[in-house]
């Protein structure tokens, strides 16, 4: 039989790429976006104390009720929007799953889906196995700001879908109130679906709030809104997050749900539960956690050549290598690893068409302090 590819633009992911090329050559990772500091003690026990109370069957299609209440009174203490515990709030296995169902629920073969370059790359997958198309509208290449013109221009009468991402990965930028003007202004004009990509919702630093959707009842009535408990409380193996949206569009998201993992791990969702509970200290505490860690990364890459971006949210750092070297990004980010022993991610993946002559690497700081001093005596002898 001849085997014919469903995603001919696809290989394997630049993470397990850069991360596999760390491994081989003894690298440092700051590539891949895992935390390499402890799960809080208290969600290990509680882990631990849900597997030996016998909580590992299969849970509800949806979630536990009790981390679906958990869920809806933290977005009703952070965001002020009173949502459904039972009808608007599915949990999945992590966030990427939830992008992947909330297209696939309401995106149909010839419908185009607008994304914003640079974009994760499990977007554009999606998309296509759904048969649909992405249409991608370019971010400006230093801010990461969104021309809401171009994406105004982008839309047609096939668009079923815009996805945005904020705090974006890769670049940190996030959404102020003008940009959720021009989201009501854009979906007042047209009648299309939001997926709005929020995993690092608690990391938005220098006294600005994270603009959720969900804070706004006229958007979030169109929306998937999607988390992660992995980037939120340093677990990204635990694969755990979840997907807000109205009961009619959660009635369709968990069609597809259902049928690709039907439910996330059991124990897991027992132990997030009791720690939003009992510690909702953790995420409220977590942008000045990582505005700390950021700025003593910042302030370490000021002895190297490297430039770093700002970063208002997020836990990544670009970094503009322009002063080090003329390659690409991809051949940059190969040798930086095998010849200095740092792992980063190129740009290049995350657009359609990269810009001409850019030369960033995405590094990630959320990693012990000892971790980010040792890669940067590295990098000072670049």
């Amino acid at each position: 039989m001849n085997l014919s590819t469903k995603l001919p633009k696809v290989g394997t992911t630049i993470f397990t790429v850069m991360s596999q090329l760390a491994l081989e050559h003894q690298a440092i990772n700051l590539g891949q976006g895992f935390p390499d500091f402890a799960v809080p003690e208290f969600l290990v026990d509680a882990l631990h104390r849900a597997m030996r109370e016998g909580r590992n069957q299969y849970a509800p299609m949806s979630g536990i009720p009790a981390l679906r209440e958990a869920i809806a009174e933290k977005i009703r203490a952070c965001y002020g929007a009173e949502i459904s515990a039972a009808d608007a709030v599915t949990v999945t296995s992590g966030g990427s799953e939830a992008i992947f169902d909330a297209i696939h629920a309401v995106v149909c073969p010839g419908d185009d889906v607008i994304v914003l370059d640079p974009c994760y790359d499990c977007y554009e997958p999606a998309i296509d196995l759904a048969g649909g198309r992405a249409v991608h509208v370019p971010l400006d290449p230093h801010s990461f700001a969104v021309d809401w013109d171009r994406v105004r221009a982008a839309v047609t009468s096939r668009t079923r879908m815009l996805m945005v991402n904020t705090p974006h990965n890769p670049s940190g930028a996030v959404f102020g109130e003008r940009d959720i003007a021009a989201l009501h202004a854009l979906l007042d004009e047209h009648d299309i679906w939001l997926l709005s990509d929020e995993v690092y919702e608690h990391m938005v630093f220098d006294g600005a709030r994270h603009e959720s959707v969900l804070r706004y009842p006229d958007l979030a009535r169109r929306s998937f809104v999607i988390s992660s408990f992995g980037k939120t409380y340093h677990c990204t193996g635990w694969k755990l997050g979840y997907c807000v949206a109205p009961a009619a569009l959660s009635a369709e998201f968990r069609k597809v749900h259902q049928y690709n993992t039907f439910c996330s791990f059991a124990p897991a969702q027992y132990a997030v539960a009791e720690m939003m509970r009992d510690h909702p200290e953790h995420h409220l505490d977590l942008p000045e956690f990582y505005r700390s860690k950021r700025d003593h990364f910042r302030g370490l890459l000021e002895s190297t050549r490297l430039r770093p971006l700002p970063v208002p949210g997020g836990y990544f750092q670009l970094v503009d290598y322009s002063d080090v070297s003329d390659l690409d990004d991809a051949s940059f980010c190969r040798w930086l690893t095998i010849e200095h022993g740092v792992a980063a991610i190129p740009l290049s993946p995350f657009y359609a068409e990269p810009p001409r002559g850019q030369r960033l690497a995405r590094l990630c700081f959320a990693k012990d302090a000892s971790t980010l001093e040792a890669a940067v005596v590295r990098l000072q002898r670049l």
